[in-house]
């Protein structure tokens, strides 16, 4: 078991919480973490980025000029590459740039991160959120205690936790994110992983 302290809101030591060792305390696989990164990131494009080859582009049904007798290259189309306002040769055409990570690389790849995380100090477990209702100072009051006030943070907080959720999405530097949602781009982009027990409790269960 990997044991790591639990706080408070007031950055105080709350309890210790014992966690899966395989899922919080194994050897980071750094290239299976970026080959899943990788494929999140290509998932994302649209591809639907396109350039009209020489057939596509208007114009150009007549010979610009006669075969023989001007002393220039002959040319069938004013359309062509070489020519202004022709076509484009090998350009982009609208695709997919979908790669795919089967199930147990990407349980690999967060268990990687989460370890790497508590390994090197990057993961804070809080006891609890008390918000009553929203509350932006509230949140960065929490943050100031947990001394990450000049740190990328990301927030990892149960689905149906909305008053925590209003209360941080306007703090700069801090995104917030439902259990629902993580993956291991959004656990591994940030300097300072946040997230109550039960959330961690949550991701060890999803990831055992």
């Amino acid at each position: 078991m990997s044991k790591i302290e639990v706080k408070n809101v007031e950055g105080k030591s709350a309890d210790t919480l014992e966690l899966s060792s395989d899922v919080f305390g194994i050897e980071p696989n750094i290239p299976v973490v970026h080959q899943v990164v990788v494929a999140y990131e290509a998932c994302l494009r649209q591809g639907t980025h396109s350039t009209k080859n020489r057939s596509a582009v208007s114009g150009g049904g007549v010979k610009p000029f006669r075969q023989k007798g001007t002393g220039r290259a002959r040319q069938g189309t004013i359309r062509a590459p070489q020519w202004v306002g022709g076509g484009v040769v090998f350009g982009p055409t609208p695709h997919s740039h979908a790669l795919r990570s089967n199930n147990k690389e990407k349980k690999l790849a967060m268990k990687s991160v989460l370890s790497g995380k508590l390994a090197d100090g990057e993961l804070i477990v809080l006891d609890k959120f008390a918000f009553e209702k929203a509350s932006t100072k509230q949140a960065a009051a929490i943050i100031k205690a947990l001394e990450l006030q000049n740190k990328r943070v990301t927030l990892v907080v149960d689905d149906d936790d909305v008053e925590t959720y209003l209360s941080f999405r306007n703090l700069p530097k801090v995104v917030i994110y439902a259990s629902s949602e993580v993956n291991t781009r959004i656990l591994v982009d940030n300097a300072a992983l946040v997230m109550t027990v039960d959330v961690a409790k949550q991701l060890e269960e999803a990831l055992s």
